[in-house]
This record gives structure tokens, sequence and C-alpha cells, in this order.
């Protein structure tokens, strides 16, 4: 495990200040708020924006806990770095496996982008056909079903505690 003190000496977390803590807590309610409402209402037309979208939720929330519990703020590498820091501080495994879960797809789909970008017309193929438009819309239903809502209720419940 990485330690918090050694994530602060590389640069990838701070402490919020005083003057910066209102600012940043609102603006991660919004945030994770607009990318969970973007998320289900695009599963349908626009399945892998859903699956991004979902992720982005989950990681925006996270960033609430940590501002908000912990006055930790990511600085550096902030998909991985919030990942460590939330295995740190939080030892409930389901909820690690969840965000890393997020994570993992998002990757996915990133490396897609990286690769359609190489393989232009390939990936126009790929994506293009009605069979993968509804692989990928039973992808997002079930990612917003079985991870995206389960992990946003269980960050919800450890905010309420705090």
């Amino acid at each position: 495990m990485v330690r918090l003190e050694t994530l602060a000496h590389e640069g990838k977390i701070e402490k919020i200040s005083d003057l910066e803590i209102e600012r940043y807590v609102n603006f991660f309610e919004k945030s994770y708020q607009d990318n969970q409402n973007h998320s289900k209402a695009n599963i349908e037309t626009f399945p892998r924006w859903s699956i991004i979208s979902g992720y982005y939720a989950m990681h925006d929330i996270t960033k609430l806990l940590l501002a908000k519990e912990f006055r930790i703020r990511i600085v550096m590498e902030v998909h991985a770095t919030t990942i460590k820091v939330l295995r740190e501080l939080i030892k409930n495994r389901e909820i690690t496996d969840l965000i890393e879960k997020g994570y993992h797809e998002f990757i996915s789909l990133a490396n897609d982008l990286a690769e359609a970008k190489k393989e232009r017309v390939k990936a126009q193929y790929y994506t293009g056909t009605e069979f993968m438009k509804e692989e990928y819309r039973q992808k997002s239903i079930e990612f917003q079903d079985k991870v995206v809502l389960v992990y946003i209720e269980k960050i919800k419940e450890l905010l309420s505690a705090g």
C-alpha cells in the first residue's frame, strides 16, 4: 500500500485550505450529479458516453468524499491517485473494487479511442454497427446498475456518516 505521506511528498495530493474547501466541495457535489444525469440520459442513444459519464460520476463523488471528509485534493495522476488514496483511507474492499472496475472500464474506452485514432476506418465500422450499438447499450445498462449506482450509494452512506 502506498502511504498518504508518500503521495503528498510526490506532489500527487495536498490539503485543501480553509479558503477553498467550500468551493471545492460545491463543485464536486454538482459535478458528480451532472455526470450521473448525463450517464442515465445517454444509455440508449450514446451508450459509450454513458459509461464514460458514469465513471466520471464515480470519480467525482470520490473526490467529493476525499475533500469533505479528509480535506484532500488530488493534484497529479488524478485517476490512479484517487484510487490509491481511497484504498488507503477506506478499508471497504467492495467500494475499492467498484471504483477500480469503473476505472478499468474507462481505460478500456480510452484505449478504444487510441486504437481508433490509429485505425479510423476500422473503428468507424466497429462502433457504428447496430450490433455494436446494442452491445454497448447492454454494457452501459449493466455498468450503470451494477457499478455506478451501487458505488454512488455506498459513497453517499460514507458522506452521511461523516
